[in-house]
């Protein structure tokens, strides 16, 4: 499966690029030259790695990664043109995985991308697991237990499940439910995504009437909460 990538930068050129070379390299790209876009992106997508520029507008890049740092563990990639020993420092303490400056060699960026992935993956194994109450789910080996018992789920329910996780606390409509899960071998409607919420209720023991754990938003989506906290 190829990785997607975020590229947040204000160079609209160096963008049209980084999606040709990256391309070429197997990434999905997708890229927004204003970070408050980049941000509103996030909402709607949950990419494998971000690559984030520092000069920015209205926003620099380094308040940026703060942000992304509130509500995602994302791999950041940070590019800037200064070079600047300081910067970097401050790009790694504030949750930045890398930092590579302008500018650079097409090839070390890849590399330094494929790093901070294996990174990423490594660094969520073996012991890569949230717990919700009596809810239990490792991402390393995309289990899941409910009051210790495993729960045998579907492809598509652990997908589905997993994202509404990722993004506990956010309405997911039905259509980016849908869009999350194209691709995979199912019928993707907005009735088949309410039938696999069923069967995951079902398998977690979560009453849709007094959810512990997937919220119904009316006339929406879902939303995945935590009465437990």
């Amino acid at each position: 499966m190829n990785e997607k990538i975020l590229v947040i930068d204000d160079d609209s050129e160096l963008n049209s690029l980084l999606c040709d070379y990256l391309g070429t390299h197997g990434f999905l790209v997708h890229t927004e030259i204003h970070p408050e876009n980049g941000l509103e992106y996030l909402e709607k997508e949950i990419p494998d790695a971000i690559i984030l520029d520092v000069m920015l507008p209205d926003m620099d890049g380094f308040s940026v990664c703060k942000e992304i740092r509130k509500n995602y563990s994302i791999p950041v990639l940070m590019l800037t043109a200064k070079g600047d020993v300081q910067d970097r420092i401050v790009g790694l303490e504030i949750g930045a995985d890398d930092y590579l400056p302008k500018p650079f060699e097409p090839r070390e960026l890849v590399a330094r991308l494929r790093s901070i992935l294996r990174r990423s993956i490594e660094t969520s194994s073996p012991a890569h697991t949230e717990r919700y109450g009596d809810l239990i789910i490792n991402y390393s080996n995309r289990s899941v237990s409910i009051n210790n018992n495993d729960v045998n789920l579907t492809t598509n329910e652990y997908e589905l499940l997993q994202y509404l996780i990722r993004n506990k606390g956010r309405v997911l409509d039905r259509n980016q439910l849908v869009e999350h899960l194209r691709g995979i071998d199912w019928e993707s409607s907005n009735r088949s995504v309410d039938m696999l919420i069923s069967r995951i209720r079902q398998k977690i023991k979560d009453d849709s009437r007094n959810p512990l754990y997937i919220k119904t938003i009316t006339g929406t989506g879902y939303m995945f909460i935590n009465k437990h906290q």
